[in-house]
């Protein structure tokens, strides 16, 4: 299955509450929609995290890029 995109997990967990929602689908159906949905949020959060670190660490590397600057003036 190919790596899907935040905004692509974002895309299918809307559609999959929109389908729950709805009530319509068979309780099989509706339970495998909603496993997809947990395994698509804890995606989601690890993305997070991930984009969090890499703007702490561009944060950190802003920063020390800034003092180093401003030391050698």
């Amino acid at each position: 299955m190919e790596q899907m995109t935040f905004d692509q997990m974002m895309k299918r967990l809307q559609e999959i509450v929109t389908l729950l929602e709805r009530n319509e689908a068979p309780l099989e159906t509706s339970l495998e929609l909603f496993e997809e949905g947990l395994k698509l949020l804890n995606q989601c959060e690890s993305s997070l995290v991930g984009f969090e670190s890499r703007v702490t660490q561009l944060m950190n590397d802003y920063s020390k890029g800034k003092n180093d600057h401003e030391s050698s003036l």
